[in-house]
Parts: structure tokens; C-alpha cells; sequence
């Protein structure tokens, strides 16, 4: 179990989450989770880390809200400067460290079904004014005790409430191969998921046509405390 900064676990309220987790049961709506991503440039490392609230959790689909004012590890330069504000050219060749920051704007839902190499992520305006869809490309999730683990594939697609579509950093995407980070045949994987991604755009299927943009928060749930050894290995994964 990750001990928080309030005597909670990153697995869930309380120990519960935790233990079902390490049951191999799935975690119960209400429990909190780490949701990470690896380093591209070293897999033994952790970047990214956002506490997220448990929706559902299923053999078909994980559905976990991030909710306004989260803290969360994000990374950035060595200097502390935002990695966005780097010029492409050298923004995954200059020495990066990782910072505590805060969730803004008005939180995410991530959607992921078991083996699916992307997650999906629904975005409001503020009033609940649904914006998008965003595809996030990425290694297929792995579960722990405390949440889940994966590696970002710079990729995106962007999906609107009228269905049309679009590639996003398809830029960072290709800077990436150039410093080395995704081999082109990695490069090719992603491309190809992508366009697995798209077909069910295309199609209209799950999650796009369940009426997810329609769901809300239960106004009960807490905001989850991001743990102080938010970065601990796990000491089991589960697909």
C-alpha cells in the first residue's frame, strides 16, 4: 500500500482498494488510483503521476476521474521550465527533472479498455459544455496494487462532438524518432494503432456512442492526495 500525505492509500479509500487490487478483484467506484507513465528515455522511471477517482471497473473498461485542483507530477527542464515552452528541437534532448503541480481547468474522465494501445479522454468547458474527445496513444496499461502503469506514444487524435477527427503532435511524434526515444518500427506500431483508434471513430462505437459526455462526478468524492513515494516500483503487475 502507498501511504498518503492523510493516511489514505494510493489503491483506494482507505486500505479496501488496495487489498481488492492485490486480490486480483477489480477496484470499486470511489477508490482511488495512480494513473503513470514511464519516462520514454528510461523505462525505470516515472514522469507523470495523476491520483484519479475509480467510476467503473470492469473486465471490458476502466473509466477514473481526475478531478479540478489534483495534485499530480508532471515533468519539466531541469530549470524548472515548462517542457511545452522548449523549442522541439531540444525539448526531449535537454535535462528534464519532475515537479508537483496541480491539475487546472475543469478535470478529465479516462476511459481504457483492457490491451487497448490508447486511453480516451473526455474534456469540459466550464458549465459541464462538453469540448472533446482526445485519443491518447500509449502502451497498453498494466496494473499494480496502487494503479496503473504506461508509456505516453506522443500521438494523439482529437475526436468532436460533430465526429470529425484529427491527428494531434504529429510534430512531437516525429521529433521523437529523430532523438531516438521510438524506433521506426515502434514509430509504425503507434501509426498502425492510431488507425485501429480512428476505424472505431469512424464507426461510432464505444466509448463515443455510450453517452459519457452526459456523466458526472458523485458530488461526495474527495479529491485523492497524491503520495509522497508516488514513484515506488510495484511490487506486482497485472495486465
Amino acid at each position: 500500500m502507498v501511504d498518503t500525505t492523510e493516511g489514505e492509500t494510493a489503491g483506494g479509500r482507505g486500505a479496501a482498494g488496495a487489498k481488492r487490487a492485490a486480490d486480483g478483484a477489480h477496484w470499486a467506484p470511489g477508490d482511488h488510483i495512480l494513473w503513470r507513465y514511464r519516462d520514454n528515455a528510461d523505462d525505470g522511471r516515472f514522469h507523470i503521476c495523476r491520483p484519479m477517482t475509480v467510476v467503473q471497473d470492469t473486465d471490458e473498461l476502466l473509466a477514473v476521474w481526475m478531478a479540478p485542483g489534483t495534485a499530480c507530477i508532471k515533468p519539466v527542464l531541469a530549470d524548472g521550465t515548462p517542457v511545452h515552452r522548449e523549442p522541439l528541437s531540444t525539448r526531449y534532448t535537454k535535462p528534464r527533472r519532475t515537479a508537483r503541480d496541480h491539475w487546472f481547468g475543469t478535470g478529465v474522465l479516462k476511459l481504457a479498455r483492457p490491451g487497448d494501445p490508447w486511453s480516451v479522454w473526455l474534456f469540459w468547458e466550464r458549465g459541464w459544455q462538453f469540448k472533446n474527445w482526445y485519443v491518447n496513444l500509449e502502451e497498453p496499461r498494466r496494473r499494480w496494487a496502487g494503479g496503473i502503469d504506461s508509456e505516453d506514444h506522443f500521438l494523439d487524435i482529437c475526436v468532436y462532438p460533430d465526429r470529425h477527427w484529427e491527428w494531434r503532435d504529429e510534430d512531437e511524434f516525429a521529433q521523437a524518432q529523430r532523438d531516438g526515444l521510438m524506433t521506426h518500427a515502434q514509430a509504425a506500431e503507434v501509426r498502425s494503432a492510431g488507425r485501429a483508434a480512428i476505424a472505431q471513430i469512424a464507426a461510432w462505437r464505444a466509448p463515443y456512442a455510450d453517452g459519457w459526455e452526459d456523466w458526472r462526478p458523485d458530488p461526495a468524492w474527495g479529491v485523492p492526495r497524491l503520495p509522497k513515494d508516488w514513484d515506488r516500483a510495484p511490487e506486482r503487475l497485472r495486465s
